[in-house]
C-alpha cells in the first residue's frame, strides 16, 4: 500500500509541475509576443525615417513618411549632399559639433559634481547633508517647464545667456544623477574610508582614488544616460543661444523647417546621421547601465 501510495503521490507532482510548465510556456509566448509588437511600433517611425532618407526631399511631401520601398526613387543624394562642399553641409556640420562639444562637456562636469554631492551626503553622516540630500531629490518632483522661467531670468542676470555655460550650468546638479550615485553609494562598505585614513590618505584622496574607481559602473551608467539626454535637449538650448552659430543639432534641423522653405533633404538625413553616435554608444555600452543600475539597486 505504500508504494502505491507513494506511486499516485509522485504522479500528482509530477501532474502539477507539468501544468505550471505548460503555465510558463503560454506566458513567455504571450509576454514575447507583446513586447515584439510594441518594439515594431516604437522601431516603425525609425524605419520610415531611414527609407525616407534615400529619397529625394520632394517625395516626403508627396507621400509622407510610409515603408514604401521603390529602388527607382532611392539614392545616396541626401547624405552625399551633407558631405559636399555647400553652405547647408557647413551649417549642419557645425550644428553636429556644437552638440558634441556640448555633450562632452556636460558629461564630464555633471559626473564630477553629482558624484562628490552623493559622495558627501552618503559618507559623512550629518544633519546638514541630510538636508541637502532632501532638497536635492526634492526638485526631482518639480517639473522642468515650472523651473525654466526662473532659470532663464538667471542666466540672464549673470550674463550666461547665449553661451555654452548657460546650457551646462542648470543642469551639473542633477537630482536623477545624485539620486542613482547616492543609492548605489550606499551599498559599499564604510571600511574601505577607516582603512584609507589608517593608511594616512586624506579625505581627497579617499574620494578619488579609492572609492571613485569603485564606482566605475555607476559612472559608466550614468554617462550613457546624461550623454543621450544632452544630445536630445532642444528646449533650454533653445531658450539660451540667440546666435545661429551657436545651434545645436536639434535647434539646427528645427530652422530647416520654415515658412519661405522647407530643406527635407538634409533634415531627414541629418536626423539619422544624428542618432549614430548615441545609439552607438548605448551599444557598445549597454551592459555597464545593466550592471550600475543591478548593483546600485541591492543593498549589502
Amino acid at each position: 500500500m505504500s508504494e502505491v501510495a507513494a506511486a499516485v503521490a509522485s504522479k500528482k507532482v509530477a501532474e502539477k509541475n507539468s501544468g505550471n510548465t505548460a503555465v510558463k510556456s503560454i506566458m513567455s509566448v504571450v509576454c514575447t509576443g507583446f513586447f515584439l509588437l510594441l518594439s515594431s511600433v516604437l522601431v516603425y517611425p525609425l524605419l520610415c525615417g531611414l527609407v525616407a532618407s534615400f529619397r529625394p526631399g520632394r517625395e516626403l511631401i508627396r507621400r509622407g513618411l510610409a515603408l514604401n520601398l521603390d529602388p527607382k526613387e532611392m539614392s545616396l543624394g541626401n547624405y552625399l549632399y551633407l558631405f559636399a562642399s555647400n553652405a547647408d553641409a557647413k551649417k549642419y556640420w557645425m550644428w553636429f559639433k556644437n552638440s558634441m562639444v556640448l555633450t562632452l562637456v556636460t558629461v564630464f562636469l555633471t559626473l564630477i559634481v553629482c558624484y562628490f554631492v552623493a559622495y558627501g551626503v552618503t559618507m559623512y553622516k550629518t544633519k546638514l547633508g541630510a538636508v541637502i540630500y532632501i532638497l536635492v531629490i526634492a526638485t526631482m518632483m518639480v517639473p522642468f517647464e515650472i523651473l525654466m522661467m526662473p532659470l532663464y531670468q538667471e542666466m540672464i542676470d549673470i550674463k550666461l545667456i547665449d553661451t555654452m555655460a548657460g546650457v551646462i550650468v542648470p543642469g551639473l546638479c542633477a537630482a536623477s544623477t545624485i539620486f542613482f550615485f547616492h543609492q548605489y553609494m550606499i551599498s559599499l562598505p564604510k571600511d574601505l574610508l577607516d582603512a584609507g585614513r589608517i593608511d594616512g590618505a586624506n579625505e581627497y584622496y579617499i574620494a578619488v582614488r579609492i572609492m571613485m574607481p569603485i564606482c566605475k559602473p555607476a559612472f559608466s551608467a550614468m554617462a550613457i544616460l546624461c550623454a543621450m539626454g544632452s544630445w536630445n535637449n532642444m528646449l533650454w538650448p533653445l531658450m539660451v543661444f540667440r546666435s545661429a552659430h551657436k545651434f545645436t543639432l536639434t535647434i539646427g534641423l528645427n530652422t530647416l523647417l520654415t515658412p519661405y522653405g522647407n530643406n527635407y533633404d538634409v533634415l531627414i538625413a541629418g536626423s539619422m546621421l544624428a542618432i549614430v553616435p548615441i545609439m552607438a554608444v548605448f551599444l557598445i555600452f549597454q551592459r555597464y547601465i545593466i550592471d550600475g543600475i543591478t548593483t546600485g539597486a541591492v543593498k549589502g
